[in-house]
């Protein structure tokens, strides 16, 4: 069974609201979801999933600074998380507030390590987007790309 880990930061704890609903479409969609807060991530532990979704809020339109300092830190695994499926999220505090641009620079991160990114055609493209506490079209929207991830990295799962 695919192994995901769902990594977030928050202080709002809005983010971390996103990152619980995600991980119930991880488990619908047929893989093992693991929620946890980015600091109690070691890069090294990365070699052990099948994917990863991503989330933060948005500090001047990027990722805030504990997620890029992990993905800094992975740098030692470079070339080893090739093939693995990846995906982002993002809250902001209003509309406009940076939510696509700071789920381009997760996503970013995870294409330089050789990642297969997941998005979506239809609603928020490049992964689920809260604008303050999640509402029931973020909470669908989570759902929804939790179980595409699943279902992305049960597929890559199924070819090895």
């Amino acid at each position: 069974m695919a192994k995901i880990l769902i990594t977030y930061y928050t202080r709002s704890g809005n983010t971390e609201k996103m990152a619980n609903f995600i991980a119930e479409g991880v488990v619908r969609g047929g893989a093992e979801a693991e929620v946890r807060p980015v600091g109690e991530v070691n890069p090294a532990e990365l070699l052990a999933y099948q994917g990863y979704i991503v989330g933060s809020p948005v500090y001047y339109g990027l990722m805030a600074a504990p997620i890029k300092e992990l993905f800094d830190e992975s740098v030692t695994l470079h070339g080893r998380l090739a093939g693995k499926v990846g995906a982002a999220f993002a809250s902001s505090a209003n509309i406009g507030g940076g939510n696509e641009t700071t789920c381009l620079s997760i996503l970013q991160m995870m294409l330089v390590h050789g990642m297969l990114a997941v998005g979506s055609s239809q609603g928020d493209h490049y992964g689920p987007c809260s604008i303050g506490s999640p509402d029931s079209r973020v909470e669908q929207q989570c759902k929804a790309h939790g179980e595409r991830v699943a279902k992305a990295a049960l597929a890559l799962e199924a070819c090895e």
